[in-house]
């Protein structure tokens, strides 16, 4: 089941070893759908995805495409138990001042600004 998101990062954690062979990294993304009731919800990365979110600070304003995953468990005494994961597949940084920026940065000093007396139609 694919879905997607937006919000802003508030919270980054690091990448924990749960397993020889498993590991998996957490953050929470503010869903600010009502402002007057915001939303903070968990999200994880797992395996080679964990390092996707180097380079992301609290604050960042995101895109994020996750599953939702559910498990069944039984714990040793024969309580059935479930739980949920979002499981990310994509994080991508969206507008605002910390936005990734395909041009590589802000415009360089030594280029002027563009002259208002263009006579281009459009």
């Amino acid at each position: 089941m694919g879905l997607e998101t937006t919000g802003r990062i508030h919270a980054l954690f690091e990448t924990q070893q749960v397993t020889e062979r498993f590991r998996k990294r957490e953050f929470v993304v503010e869903l600010a759908d009502n402002p007057r009731y915001p939303q903070f919800v968990q999200f994880q990365l797992t395996g080679d995805r964990c390092e996707n979110l180097d380079g992301f600070e609290v604050g960042d304003e995101v895109k994020v495409e996750f599953s939702l995953r559910g498990r069944e468990w039984t714990s040793p005494k024969g309580e059935i138990r479930y739980f949920n994961s979002l499981d990310v597949w994509t994080l991508d940084k969206t507008g605002g001042a910390k936005a990734s920026d395909p041009f590589g940065g802000p415009p360089s000093d030594d280029i002027p600004p563009p002259t208002d007396d263009d006579d281009i139609p459009f």
